[in-house]
C-alpha cells in the first residue's frame, strides 16, 4: 500500500524537484510482487560486468563485485527522479568497447582508457540533451551507417563467443542449448502462437532472456561446465578500498590521446542508447494505450541528464564496460507487458519500474544469491551478448533497402568489427559520399525519423 492515492486520468503522486518528479516506496507507490520476483532473478545480469571487468580491464573479483554493486545503487536513480523505464548497460555497444579495450594493456592502461570512454559517454549525453543536437544527429544519419554500427556491433557480439578460443569451444553444451532456447522463446512463430493461447507461455515471456540463462546454467551444473556453487550466507560488503585503487584518484586521468581514441565509440554507444530511447517510448506508447487511468509523461531531456549523472559518477569511482544506458530494454519490456493488464495488476508503471529495481539491488548485496550465481556469470554474459547480436544484425539488416546502402553498411561493419569505431566511421561516411550521395531518395530516413518523432 501507499500512502498517496493516484485518481483515475492523472499523473502519478510525487514531489516535485526542479524538473524531476521524487517517487519513493510506501509513501508514492506499491511495491508490485511479480516484478519482485523478477528482479531476483534478473539482478544476474547486472553481475555479467564482473568478467568483462576481470578479462579486459584487469580488475579484481572483489572490485568487480563492488562496481557492479555501485551499478545496480545507480540504476535505482532514474526511477526515482521520475523515469518510468527501467535503466540498464548499453547492451549492444559492449562489443564495441571491448573492441577499443582491446588497444590497451589490461591493468592501469586499460583502466584508464575506460574512464575515458565513460567520460566521453557521459559528456555526450549532457551536451546532446541540453542542446537537443542528439535527435539530430541519430536522425540525420544515413541509414547506411546506422546499419553498418548495428551489424558491426552484432558480429563482434556472436563472434566474441564462437571464436577460437571462446566461451562455444570451453562450454558448447550450456552454450548451444542456452542459446537455441533463449532464441525459440523470443523469436519463433511457434513460441508466439503459444504466448498468444497460453498464460504459461506470457508468464515465461515477461522474464525475457532468465529463462535461458536458467536452462544454460542447470544443463552447465548437469554437464560440469561450470562448477556447481559453494552457497554463503549473509550479506555482500563491497570492497570499496579495493575497488578506489582502480579510480582516476589512484591510476590518474585519462590523457588527451585516449580521450580523442575514445569518442568515436563513445559517439556509437550514444547512437545506440537513443536507438534504445526510441523503442522504450514505443513500449510505452502501446501500453498507454490500454492504461487511461494513469498519465505519464517522459521528458527526454531528464532522460540525458540522469544518464550523463550515471556515467560520471561511473567514470570517477567505478567504471565498467557496460556502460550506463538509459534504458534496459528486455526488463522495461517485460514491465509494460504485465502493466496493460490494468491497475489491479500494476497499480502505476512507476511501481513496477521501482520494485524490480529495488528486488535488483537488494540481491546484488545478498551473499546467497551473488555466490550461487558466481560461477556461471559467463554463461549469463554470453546469452546477453548472443542475444544483443542477434537483434542488432536483424535491426540493422532492416535498415537498409537498396544495393549501395546494403553494400556501405557490409563494408562498414566489417572495418567496426576488425579496427574498432573511428576507422568504422571514416570508412562509412567516405562510401556514403562515393556511393550514395548523388542518389540518396529523400526518404532515405524516413520511416527512422518518425519512430524518433514520437518521443517528443
Amino acid at each position: 500500500m501507499a500512502f498517496y492515492k493516484r485518481k483515475d486520468g492523472e499523473e502519478h503522486p510525487h514531489w516535485p524537484l526542479g524538473p524531476f518528479q521524487i517517487r519513493l516506496p510506501f509513501i508514492h507507490y506499491r511495491l508490485e510482487t511479480p516484478e519482485i520476483i523478477q528482479g531476483i532473478v534478473l539482478f544476474a545480469i547486472g553481475l555479467t560486468v564482473i568478467p568483462l571487468l576481470e578479462n579486459y580491464v584487469g580488475f579484481s573479483y572483489e572490485a568487480a563485485l563492488a562496481v557492479a554493486t555501485i551499478y545496480l545503487l545507480t540504476m535505482l536513480i532514474p526511477p526515482l527522479m521520475g523515469v518510468p523505464f527501467v535503466p540498464g548497460f548499453i547492451t549492444a555497444a559492449i562489443p564495441l568497447v571491448i573492441i577499443f579495450l582491446g588497444n590497451f594493456e589490461p591493468g592501469p592502461e586499460a583502466v584508464r582508457a575506460l574512464i575515458g570512454l565513460q567520460l566521453s559517454v557521459a559528456v555526450i549525453f549532457l551536451l546532446l540533451g541540453i542542446t537537443g543536437l542528439g535527435k539530430m544527429i541519430v536522425t540525420k544519419l544515413p541509414n547506411s551507417l546506422k546499419s553498418g554500427i548495428l551489424i558491426g556491433a552484432g558480429i563482434a557480439a556472436i563472434l566474441g563467443e564462437i571464436e577460437a578460443g571462446g566461451r562455444l569451444a570451453t562450454t558448447p553444451i550450456s552454450l548451444i542449448i542456452g542459446t537455441l532456447v533463449c532464441f525459440y522463446l523470443m523469436f519463433s512463430n511457434s513460441f508466439q502462437q503459444l504466448y498468444n493461447k497460453g498464460r504459461i507461455a506470457k508468464v515465461i515471456a515477461n522474464f525475457g532472456i532468465m529463462p535461458a540463462i536458467i536452462v544454460a546454467i542447470i544443463i552447465g551444473w548437469a554437464s560440469r561446465e561450470y562448477q556447481t556453487p559453494t552457497i554463503e550466507w549473509g550479506f555482500v560488503i563491497p570492497n570499496f578500498p579495493e575497488l578506489w585503487n582502480y579510480t582516476p584518484f589512484v591510476v590518474g586521468l585519462p590523457d588527451l590521446n585516449i580521450i580523442l581514441l575514445a569518442i568515436p565509440t563513445a559517439l556509437i554507444a550514444y547512437i545506440i542508447a537513443y536507438g534504445d530511447i526510441v523503442v522504450g517510448t514505443s513500449l510505452l506508447d502501446r501500453a498507454s494505450e490500454k492504461r487511461n487511468d494513469e498519465k505519464v509523461p517522459v521528458s527526454i531531456s531528464n532522460l540525458h541528464t540522469l544518464t550523463f549523472f550515471r556515467n560520471f559518477v561511473h567514470a570517477l569511482f567505478a567504471p565498467h564496460p557496460g556502460l550506463a544506458g538509459p534504458i534496459f530494454t528486455a526488463g522495461t519490456a517485460s514491465v509494460m507487458e504485465r502493466y496493460k493488464y490494468g491497475r489491479k495488476a500494476m497499480d502505476s508503471i512507476h511501481s513496477g519500474t521501482n520494485s524490480l529495481l529495488i528486488a535488483m539491488f537488494i540481491s546484488t548485496i545478498t551473499l546467497p544469491l551473488v555466490t550461487l550465481f558466481q560461477p556461471v556469470l559467463p554463461i549469463a554474459l554470453s546469452l546477453t551478448l548472443i542475444l544483443t547480436g542477434y537483434l542488432c544484425i536483424s535491426i540493422g539488416i532492416d535498415q537498409v533497402k537498396t544495393p549501395a546502402e546494403r553494400g556501405v553498411a557490409g563494408v562498414m561493419a566489417i572495418v567496426l568489427f576488425a579496427y574498432g569505431a573511428a576507422h568504422a566511421l571514416i570508412v562509412g561516411l567516405i562510401l556514403y559520399f562515393l556511393i550514395q550521395k548523388k542518389s540518396n531518395d529523400k526518404q532515405e530516413d524516413q520511416s527512422f525519423d518518425e519512430n524518433i518523432e514520437k518521443t517528443g
